[in-house]
């Protein structure tokens, strides 16, 4: 529910002609540098990437073959640990857009998921539900309490659905400390690089 379609732009140089509201505009260089470090992104853009059009009929992505193995695991998991210690604090301080910081949660969940997946299991999983793809008995998150932080994304992003009532946001903030321990517990597992 919910779903989009995502547009990428790929340009030699800034144009007009193009709104970054409906692209994701990149360089040539800037998805070079991507694949080279095996950037979950450019996994993800190798492996469901389709091409719409191309002025002169090549298909750039595809000439980049396969990305690099992924070497960012551990600094990129530990920036979207520290995304979700921040929200759940604010969402534990009552902050005043708990909505917000209950989207900000499933972000930081989801992209560590996404993260931990290519680097520490070598799964590419990049769908929103990349947290229960991991199938990990240890996530201190029911169904119920994912759908809130999804809903809270989605009204954030899109401003659409059904608003997040105080006692669903209080289900979460019950249980913010575990979402932050098993993330920790998570890290932990990474090898430094």
């Amino acid at each position: 529910m919910y779903s989009d379609i995502d547009l990428l732009a790929i340009v030699a140089k800034n144009s007009p002609n193009l709104d970054p509201n409906k692209f994701s505009i990149y360089s040539y260089q800037r998805l070079q540098q991507l694949w080279s470090a095996g950037n979950p992104f450019s996994w993800h853009l190798s492996l469901e990437a389709k091409l719409l059009y191309a002025c002169d009929g090549q298909d750039f992505l595809e000439s980049l073959g396969e990305p690099n193995p992924y070497q960012d695991c551990k600094r990129d998991c530990e920036k979207f640990l520290s995304l979700a210690q921040t929200a759940c604090s604010r969402l534990r301080d009552r902050a005043p857009s708990q909505t917000f910081e209950l989207a900000t949660v499933f972000l930081a969940i989801r992209n560590f998921a996404t993260c931990y997946a290519l680097g520490q299991l070598g799964k590419c999983i990049f769908s929103r539900n990349s947290f229960w793809q991991l199938d990990d008995p240890t996530a201190p998150l029911t169904k119920t309490e994912y759908d809130v932080l999804e809903r809270a994304r989605i009204l954030s992003t899109r401003g659409v659905g059904e608003p997040i009532t105080a006692a669903e946001a209080e289900s979460v903030i019950e249980i913010s400390y575990q979402i932050e321990s098993w993330m920790q517990a998570k890290f932990v597992e990474i090898p430094s690089v």
